[in-house]
């Protein structure tokens, strides 16, 4: 998946909200996390917000759809 089709899932997830969107986020960063690296994953976080809308810390790896902290 390109950096961009996530952030662009991303996206829709976060104007959704609420646990079940959250849980779809950690499998999309889980995506980007095995794919494109920490990297991308806190960026994506920054970018989108994703702090404010699920909790999602820079710097939490994302595997198996799980997060699993710093």
């Amino acid at each position: 998946m390109t950096l961009e089709k996530a952030k662009q899932l991303l996206r829709v997830q976060a104007d959704f909200g609420g646990f079940y969107n959250g849980n779809s986020a950690k499998l999309i960063l889980s995506e980007v996390q095995r794919e494109h690296g920490q990297a991308a994953v806190d960026e994506c976080i920054r970018e989108l917000g994703l702090d404010r809308v699920f909790g999602f810390k820079p710097g939490t790896r994302f595997e198996g759809g799980l997060a699993l902290g710093q």
